[in-house]
């Protein structure tokens, strides 16, 4: 019998397991899960903090019965320290703080990835205890619930990306004076500026105050709190800092087991994510995602993509031929009434990758204006000016205008190689209430179409 070893217990790893238990029942995968809190939604902790998700236990997406049940063992608050791909062998340390050596036929690695720390000075002798967070797992969510529960009523986030755009709004939930520091020009950086700036006027109309290009250079207490400097004269006191600036691979068991790294330091995986060395596997954020429109290899840290390589890994871990059919980036946002989506590539990363990038920017209404309550949506379309290949598409909107819904429609064009010119003619659902005959995503893509004539357009059948 195949003695299947997951180091991991989130999303790839969690998903690894499981696939491979529906495949072989007789297969029980055994997880080294680092945290007491396998199979947590991290995605959910925002809104455990802003206090709309009551009851932390319920981010879980199973309980640790739940995993038992389903064909998992667990061993908890365990680290894997190194690799043997020779022997098959991988050295833990317990909860206990004991050593043992764990062997496997076959090995699955889900790390994850872990924050970024910025070079900011004093960033390093301050901690939660002084009210300086960063927030990647339950224990970093505990340790910032306390400093809020002590009576918080300012904070600086340092990062103006998903994370902190999130954060800005679950803190601002709770009543706090929230500052929001991006070294960018923009916050929200993965989508263009025009989109941007909507994100941030959405910011301001409920009260977070915003600095873009701006550095934040030094952290230090001050009083019975803190103070953040930074560039551009940006001088705050404030109670809590937060820093969420992005994350990076966590790689560290490449070194013991002579796994190849790719894009971003990431482990090099091929498409049915096997590593360089026989019998490992890895999937999830630790890993390099394989790009559909690209063609190649990127970093792209995503849950759904986590969890769809895991069960690639899983699968083939057990002899199985699967293959990660790669990722969009698709992706969508919250902030406070606005929804922001993206999916494929913007102007300047088709231009980067060869193609012929053209772009049209619009707004429709997400309804017929007729029917009370149509709100527009603001749509940016990319295609290539030489095929017609659709390549990527952007929106905001209202949280009620099915953004997210919209954004799906499009990552699936991209999945299928469609045109732009192909979107118009999907068939698309329609009531008065809820959209138009043609709808929003298909006014955008004729208006591309029609901004590329008299250029050569692909023939329509």
């Amino acid at each position: 019998m195949t003695r299947l070893l997951v180091i991991g217990g989130s999303d790839a790893g969690i998903s690894a397991g499981l696939r491979a238990h529906e495949l072989d029942p007789a297969i029980r995968p055994l997880l080294v899960v680092a945290d007491a809190y396998p199979n947590f939604s991290i995605c959910g902790i925002p809104y455990h903090v802003s206090g709309e998700v009551g009851d932390w236990r319920t981010l879980a997406h199973r309980t640790r019965d739940d995993l038992g049940n389903a064909g998992l063992d667990l061993m908890l608050d365990t680290r894997a320290l190194a690799i043997d791909p020779v022997e098959r062998i991988v050295t833990v340390r317990t909860e206990r703080g004991n050593t043992e050596r764990l062997d496997y036929d076959q090995l699955v690695i889900g790390t994850g990835a872990v924050p970024v720390r910025p070079p900011i000075d004093g960033l390093a002798d301050l901690g939660p205890a002084e009210g300086v967070h960063l927030l990647h797992t339950m224990d970093d969510t505990f340790a910032l619930t306390s400093t809020l529960d002590g009576g918080a009523t300012s904070a600086v986030i340092v990062g103006a990306g998903y994370i902190g755009l999130e954060m800005a709004e679950a803190l601002r939930t709770r009543g706090l004076d929230v500052t929001l520091v991006e070294q960018l020009p923009q916050v929200l950086s993965t989508v263009d500026t025009t989109l941007g700036d909507l994100v941030a006027a959405e910011l301001d109309t409920h009260g977070v105050t915003v600095h873009t290009g701006t550095t934040v250079q030094r952290v230090e207490r001050h009083g019975t709190g803190l103070r953040v400097r930074g560039s551009n004269g940006f001088d705050r006191n404030t109670d809590l800092v937060l820093v969420v600036v992005g994350v990076r691979p966590d790689t560290a068991l490449a070194e013991t087991a002579g796994i190849a790294l790719g894009a971003r330091g990431a482990f090099a995986v091929d498409r049915g994510m096997r590593t360089s060395v026989d019998g490992i596997f890895a999937a999830g954020d630790c890993v390099h995602t394989y790009h559909r429109v690209l063609d190649s290899d990127t970093y792209l840290p995503l849950g759904t993509t986590a969890h769809k390589q895991g069960r690639v890994a899983g699968e083939n871990a057990l002899g199985g031929h699967r293959t990660f059919a790669g990722s969009l980036g698709t992706q969508v946002l919250k902030v406070f009434d606005l929804a922001i989506a993206r999916t494929g590539l913007r102007e300047h990363e088709a231009a980067a990758a060869g193609f012929q990038p053209a772009t049209v920017d619009l707004s429709a209404d997400d309804h017929k204006a007729y029917y009370p309550g149509a709100r527009p949506i603001r749509l940016r379309i990319t295609g290539d000016g030489r095929t017609g290949k659709l390549l990527g598409a952007q929106m905001t909107g209202h949280l009620d205008s099915a953004v997210h819904k919209r954004i799906d429609t499009f990552a699936t064009a991209l999945y299928h190689g469609m045109t732009v010119a192909e979107v118009e003619d999907l068939d698309l659902s329609y009531t008065p209430p809820l959209g138009s005959p043609f709808d929003a995503i298909q006014v955008a893509t004729q208006a591309w179409t029609r901004q590329q004539r008299p250029a050569t357009a692909p023939a329509r059948t």
